[in-house]
């Protein structure tokens, strides 16, 4: 009896089927077309930062324009981990995805998610440097110690991802393995498990709590820090550029951080408004990005026609 009782607690599912979204199936090629147009303008539009960073002098050596480009490139392997699987549900081809392929894909989810997090939170500190200590910034955000700021958010994210692919499939999994999600995220995942689930539900609440409330908070401390220093500027055109700076960044981290808070901090619920809250932070704030930071940025504008206007001046000269 204890022979098979163990026996059943080993994994045997080699696979999962992942559910998707529900939907009517009269919108299946309506859908498809959707999320095939965001994923190509999500591509696209941060692809268009990071060339402008990287051509342009003048934003490559910023280091709010090097975090910018940073955050591109997370959004693009994001939507990438994510959206194509998305676009694959609206059509006849299988559902399935390997078991070690659910892994690979819980393990980048999260690693590119926590990264983001961490890369939000020294965007926020790097505001907050440049407009409450204009004077040092120089010194206190210069381009290496922004190189080496980013390579720890790398290697925290990695650690956190790391840790919650391990301990979500250490459990076992001997079915059912269909998987009432559109990706491989823990709390669909852990539906499935044949074993006690409590332990990592707390430790997904503590671990993902802590990650999403330290950056959020350290996040608040800096605008509330850069407002105070912002009320004290006399002239409006300077509080007015002070604030439109600040506003891009600060918009992008509530439409990130308010639908996390919402899926991770409730991680036993299976309310239907869970799925249509994590398209939205997985596959639509991907495609805002670029538009939030770049519409109303001056310096991306004049960085465009610099690059323009060089281009004029090299086909004159032929």
């Amino acid at each position: 009896m204890e022979k098979a009782k163990n026996n059943s607690l080993e994994t045997t599912v080699t696979d999962f089927i992942l559910l998707g979204l529900s939907h009517p199936p009269k919108l299946r090629t309506f859908l498809f077309l959707v999320f095939f147009v965001i994923y190509t303008l999500t591509q696209l539009g941060n692809t268009f930062i990071l060339l402008m960073v990287w051509a342009d002098p003048q934003l490559n050596a910023r280091p709010m324009y090097i975090l910018l480009g940073v955050l591109s490139f997370l959004d693009m392997w994001l939507s990438t981990v994510i959206v194509p699987r998305v676009i694959l549900s609206f059509t006849p081809a299988s559902k399935a995805i390997p078991f070690g392929g659910c892994v690979a894909q819980l393990y980048f989810f999260h690693f590119l998610g926590s990264t983001q997090c961490f890369l939000y939170t020294l965007m926020a500190y790097d505001r907050y440097l440049a407009i409450c200590r204009p004077l040092h910034y120089p010194v206190l955000m210069n381009r290496r110690l922004c190189t080496v700021l980013v390579a720890g958010a790398w290697g925290a994210g990695s650690i956190h991802g790391t840790i919650q692919a391990t301990l979500t499939f250490r459990l076992p999994y001997c079915g059912p393995n269909q998987v009432d999600y559109f990706i491989c995220d823990i709390p669909a995942v852990l539906r499935l498990a044949c074993a006690d689930t409590t332990i990592n539900e707390l430790v997904t609440f503590v671990d993902i709590g802590v990650v999403a409330a330290s950056c959020f908070l350290l996040i608040l401390l800096s605008y509330a820090n850069i407002v105070y220093a912002i009320l004290q500027i006399h002239t409006a055109d300077g509080r007015h550029k002070a604030f439109s700076t600040c506003g891009s960044h600060l918009t992008v981290v509530t439409v990130y951080y308010v639908p996390c808070i919402f899926i991770y901090l409730r991680a036993g619920s299976k309310s239907p408004l869970d799925g249509a809250v994590a398209v939205f932070y997985t596959v639509v704030t991907p495609l805002l990005n670029p538009l939030i930071y770049t519409l109303r940025n001056k310096e991306v504008k004049a960085a465009l026609n610099r690059l323009r206007g060089g281009r004029g001046a090299t086909n004159e000269k032929k």
